[in-house]
């Protein structure tokens, strides 16, 4: 299958999931009138007039931070092979020779200096999901920093100030979608929570090297047919092209469907589900006692599946999502948008218990296991009663005290609508793809309400880099950095404008995000 260049290379610019109406995020349906004390509609301002990503407002902004004791790291971009379990290995790129990459650990007030070596065959970048860190180190090629080009090194610098779960990966083409992505851990030197053990759970949706496939291909295939395809035959066309190419199987998926995710639940086809890089045929195994309390930090890195998790046996007690703290809430089972991240504890039993996490709408699982005595390991395909019980929504969760942002007017309202479709896959907002000349204004001090609006079939993770929002309604909700739109919703969110630069917000499914549905927030001088 011939690979596409990514609208990335076309432009020269690189760069909460919740349940039915009731349960999205704040969400409203659409046309919910809020309060606008200022709107202003994105625009091709002159250069000039925003900040820019090494500009004295950000180095002023790092200044404020502190700089704390220094941390050091080194890493490899580099091809390698990958072993998935069961006797399965596959040709990937991934940091290292281990997937998920080795966890990178700090403790918040430090600086991190990360040297990354470029040694793929492509330029790539390191973008650090859910940190609010300066502007420079923010990882969008032609935004923020120039590509890291293939055989070229970089360093990364920056004070790390919020503790939390966190994670990291490229944001080049769909380099995300192979095995390029590793935990970042930032401890809290006054850590309020006791627990005897901590399980980093990362959960991915895999083809990198099966039977050829490539993301780069998969995202060529969903392109195939653009200007031409409509409805079912759109579909028709792209698989006939796919066969006719002869190298690979086709990737399309067609008929996944989650009432939890209002419908479409996902556009790629993946043979394989993985949680901390193992099949659920050979699982990855975690010991420890009965009565231990565990700490789990989860992080769904893939690349366009949403996954709901379960611990047979056990109920979980939610602690963060996407870093912060929030009010200690109770549930069965997690809904995990793509770049999502949730902390719970559980009190370990005695026996051998299944961790599965089903990609929603997608009739597969992956599953790791927690082992504190004796039995045998769960079957593959286990699904735990856990999975359809209680399940903990982001609009019933309330910020921790310490964290809650102060109720306020905004004074400055940002619309945008989320738009495009499976069958022409012209994702975007407001109709217009990715343009990093196009930038939202807004302004240091404001408070900024963003409301989104969605008028595609399918749902949409939206992601802000460099900040976290609150869930906007009656009182301001969890502090999140992804939150998803389901299609026909609206969901509208406030942030306060604290981080100057230029910033990316996108669609975290990558192949929405590669075909255009990506814009950014721009801080004015």
């Amino acid at each position: 299958m011939s690979e596409m260049p990514t609208r990335r290379a076309v432009l020269g610019a690189g760069v909460a999931l919740a349940g039915t109406a009731g349960l999205l995020s704040r969400a409203a349906a659409p046309g919910a009138a809020y309060a606008a004390t200022h709107h202003e509609p994105p625009s091709a301002r002159a250069a000039d007039q925003y900040v820019t990503p090494d500009g004295p407002e950000v180095a002023d902004a790092e200044t404020r931070r502190g700089a704390g004791p220094l941390r050091k790291v080194s890493l490899t971009a580099n091809a390698s092979r990958l072993e998935l379990g069961g006797g399965l290995t596959v040709p990937s790129w991934a940091y290292g020779d281990r997937l998920p990459g080795e966890a990178i650990r700090v403790t918040a007030g430090d600086t991190l200096e990360l040297a990354l070596a470029n040694h793929l065959p492509q330029a790539t970048t390191m973008h650090w999901h859910g940190l609010a860190l300066r502007n420079d180190m923010d990882g969008v090629p032609a935004l923020t920093q120039p590509s890291v080009e293939a055989g070229a090194d970089f360093t990364y610098r920056f004070a790390v100030t919020h503790p939390g779960t966190y994670w990291v990966h490229p944001h080049s083409g769909v380099q995300l979608d192979r095995g390029l992505y590793a935990p970042l851990i930032v401890d809290d030197p006054k850590e309020p929570l006791a627990y005897d053990k901590e399980w980093i759970v990362v959960l991915d949706d895999w083809l990198d090297g099966v039977e050829g496939s490539t993301p780069d291909a998969v995202l060529s295939e969903l392109n195939k047919g653009r200007a031409s395809s409509h409805g079912a035959a759109g579909h028709t066309a792209r698989r006939r092209a796919a066969a006719a190419d002869g190298d690979t199987p086709s990737r399309l998926l067609t008929g996944a469907s989650s009432d939890l995710l209002g419908g479409h639940a996902g556009d790629v086809a993946y043979p394989h589900y993985l949680v901390n890089g193992r099949r659920a045929s050979d699982p990855s195994v975690f010991e420890a006692r009965p009565g231990d309390r565990i700490r789990l930090r989860v992080i769904n890195a893939g690349g366009d599946t949403a996954f709901r998790l379960a611990l047979g046996g056990h109920r979980m007690t939610v602690t963060h999502t996407d870093g912060f703290p929030v009010r200690h809430t109770e549930t069965d089972a997690l809904l995990l948008a793509m770049g999502e991240r949730y902390d719970v504890l559980v009190t370990a039993g005695d026996g051998v218990f299944p961790l599965t996490a089903l990609a929603e709408g997608k009739d597969a699982s992956a599953l790791a296991v927690l082992k504190t005595g004796t039995g045998a390991v769960p079957a593959a395909t286990v699904r735990p009663a856990e999975l359809d019980g209680e399940l903990v929504t982001p609009d019933r969760l309330a910020p921790d005290d310490g964290v809650a942002l102060a109720q306020r007017e905004p004074d400055r309202t940002v619309r945008m609508t989320l738009t495009g479709s499976m069958d022409a896959y012209d994702w975007a907002f407001d109709g217009t793809p990715y343009d990093p000349a196009v930038r939202h204004p807004v302004k240091a001090g404001e408070r900024v309400r963003l409301v989104f609006t969605n008028r595609t079939p399918m749902w949409h993770p939206i992601h802000l880099h460099g900040h976290t929002f609150a869930l906007a309604g009656e009182a301001l909700g969890a502090r999140k950095d992804t939150a998803a739109v389901l299609p026909g919703r609206s969901l509208t969110v406030d942030l306060d404008a604290d981080n100057p630069g230029l910033w990316m917000l996108h669609c975290h499914n990558v192949y929405h995000a590669e075909s255009g549905m990506m814009t950014v927030l721009g801080y004015l001088r």
